[in-house]
């Protein structure tokens, strides 16, 4: 059996996160394969990315060609096996639980060629657990996107206890080959790093809300004209080290004591139930009152704008520089 390449992938699971994952293959030119164990969500995925392109077109972000030559990448198939035949690295996307992560992970092993990386979109489960007893457990790993993956490119890679040093390489120079940002894990924590870091965020923000203190409208606002807008431009080390002219030292010794009197009051007995759900709801759709596809549609034009505008300013490090 002729040894497979990283040019043909196969995406199991098509919903959120599976159809775009697909956009993220195609664009970068890699023949897709993609396989569902439900037909009519596999043609919801299609018509999905068939409305982006043609929207991505309209917009002026995609030439007519270029679209034509990423639908023309993507291949809907009717097997598991038929999925994985050929591919060098296959994106699996299905439900988020253990017993089905396994099932799937053994029919993964079987069918895939045995040197296919199998990289899994699961936002909590360890792949230790997901591959155990698996005789290929060496070549599977987490590959936990953030949603959408074809707007924002942070991307988490964490093996497994028996997955090769090797394969943690190879999968993480692809990702960069895709144009996505691999957030490298040493060792397992539920929730790896980016949820870890927006749940604590979010159960403050849903703490004000309930306890009274502001409402959805004053903590939204509090991120994206402000917070976030300096996010978005370094994580919380770096806007650490730009707040004080000692840099992050100096910050966090003189802040450090105000940090922690802010820690010991941040612990709660937070739990959702349905009229606080209700009530952020309310309060949400008064701030968002535009259809929820509209709502996506902005968000991802806007951050893709973000990201050009980035690119095209990098911060100078000035390394390797010498005064004269």
């Amino acid at each position: 059996m002729k040894k497979p390449d990283l040019h043909t992938v196969a995406v199991i699971g098509t919903g959120v996160i599976g159809r775009s994952w697909m956009a993220v293959f195609a664009r970068s030119g890699r023949r897709v394969r993609v396989f569902d164990t439900d037909p009519a969500q596999v043609a919801a995925a299609l018509a999905w990315f068939r409305a982006d392109l043609k929207r991505q077109r309209r917009e002026g972000l995609l030439k007519k060609k270029a679209a034509a030559a990423q639908w023309e990448l993507v291949e809907a198939v009717e097997s598991l096996a038929e999925a994985v035949a050929g591919a060098g690295y296959v994106q699996e996307s299905g439900p988020e639980r253990l017993d089905l992560k396994q099932a799937l992970y053994r029919d993964l092993d079987e069918a895939a060629h045995p040197a296919a990386i199998l990289g899994s979109s699961t936002s909590a489960l360890d792949m230790t657990e997901i591959a155990r007893g698996l005789a290929g457990a060496g070549r599977c790993l987490v590959v936990h996107p953030t949603n959408p993956p074809h707007v924002v490119p942070a991307t988490e890679i964490l093996g497994g206890a028996e997955t090769s040093p090797a394969v943690v390489k190879r999968t993480t120079r692809f990702m960069k080959d895709l144009g996505q940002v691999p957030i490298l894990m040493n060792r397992y924590v539920p929730g790896f790093v980016f949820n870890r870091m927006q749940a604590a965020l979010v159960r403050e923000a849903v703490d004000l809300v309930r306890s009274g203190v502001c409402d959805v409208q004053a903590v939204d606002d509090s991120i994206r004209s402000g917070l976030g807008l300096r996010w978005a431009l370094m994580g919380p080390f770096g806007c650490a080290n730009t707040n004080a002219d000692g840099g992050v030292r100096d910050y966090f010794t003189r802040f450090g004591s105000s940090y922690q009197s802010l820690w010991d009051d941040l612990k709660t007995d937070l739990r959702f139930d349905p009229e606080l759900i209700e009530r952020i709801g309310r309060q949400t759709d008064r701030v968002l009152p535009a259809p929820l596809e509209a709502q996506r549609v902005w968000r991802d034009r806007l951050v893709l704008e973000i990201r050009r505008l980035k690119a095209g300013n990098p911060l100078d490090s000035g390394r390797g520089k010498r005064k004269r």
